[in-house]
């Protein structure tokens, strides 16, 4: 049984002009030591679907769904016991470690505040794990007394985590962890939570735009496009054989330095409204009903997702 199970779950934004759909039926398993990816570009979805998860909408509201972890509802329990299980069975590693950080407190208090808040341990038990969650991700014991601003972005997404680990956790969730991070730290920190998965047995969801990261810790691959799930499969799966046109286009903008330089192909077009997706979908259909596909029109009409959408259903119906 799946350690980690999410069914269609429905998250929305509430705005002057009507709810936003940011995600919209994204149901996917997690097993226990699998890592999974979430790929797909700015406003897709993602960050949503893993804030969702940690119950941390703003501005929003989770409207739908159900999140089954080791058998816990954690959508429906009140937020006073979903308070305690965070941390000690499922964490995230925040993508900005510097705005997560409380920047009047040391970075060993902060580790020690949330074991103490979790684990039955005394003040000076708590320091000595935190010396040691500190040592495991490579950073120097000492450096506990330190605060966020004396340490480098790695050392400080280094430090998150290890907040991430400090109650062992049975799911942890990475952020767009390494995104403001240069590319030699960037791979320091994805082989050391590769290396603390296959240690810890850790289940990891990986929340990336950088398909080269997700391609080199994940077992799986989720591709989101304006709040749905366009594509999953097992990364190798996913990379060679990709099915679905954006997944196409999204794996064709990564850069080759020993292949001839070429701009790679964009959607024409805007991404669909997400306060009215339906209605647009709609529309795409009725195009199509009448056999009137015109890739101009719909460029300006519906937007790349739709055009991607019309011209699979075209190709189907003249199959």
């Amino acid at each position: 049984m799946p350690i980690l199970q999410v069914e269609n779950l429905r998250t929305h934004y509430f705005t002057d002009e009507g709810p936003v759909k940011a995600a919209d039926g994204v149901s996917f398993t997690l097993e226990k030591g699998e890592s999974i990816g979430i790929a797909g570009e700015s406003g897709c979805g993602k960050t949503t679907v893993a804030m969702s998860l940690m119950r941390l909408i703003e501005g929003g509201a989770v409207v739908g769904g159900k999140v089954i972890l080791e058998g816990l509802s954690l959508l429906d329990m009140p937020m006073k016991q979903f308070r305690k299980i965070t941390w000690d069975k499922i964490s995230l590693v925040s993508q900005a470690a510097m705005g997560a950080l409380n920047p009047v407190k040391t970075v060993g208090s902060q580790i020690v505040e949330a074991i103490r808040l979790h684990m039955d341990l005394s003040k000076s038990d708590a320091w000595e794990r935190t010396r040691f969650l500190l040592s495991q991700v490579k950073v120097d014991p000492l450096r506990a007394k330190s605060y966020p601003h004396e340490l480098s972005g790695g050392m400080k997404q280094r430090v998150m985590i290890a907040m991430a680990l400090a109650c062992n956790p049975q799911v942890v969730i990475a952020d767009e962890m390494t995104t403001a991070l240069d590319v030699v730290t960037q791979a320091q920190v994805l082989q050391l939570l590769i290396g603390l998965q296959k240690e810890l047995d850790l289940s990891l969801i990986y929340i990336s735009h950088e398909l080269s990261i997700l391609g080199q810790a994940c077992d799986r691959m989720i591709i989101m496009y304006a709040g749905k799930i366009v594509e999953m499969g097992p990364t190798e799966t996913v990379f060679s054989e990709p099915g679905h046109p954006y997944t196409q286009k999204l794996l064709s903008s990564n850069m080759d330095v020993h292949s001839d330089c070429a701009i790679p192909e964009s959607i024409p077009g805007k991404p669909p409204d997400l306060l009215n997706p339906q209605s647009r979908r709609r529309q795409v259909k009725d195009l199509l009903r009448k056999d009137a596909y015109d890739p101009h029109f719909l460029h300006r009409a519906l937007g790349g997702a739709l055009i991607i959408q019309a011209t699979m259903q075209r190709d189907r119906h003249h199959a």
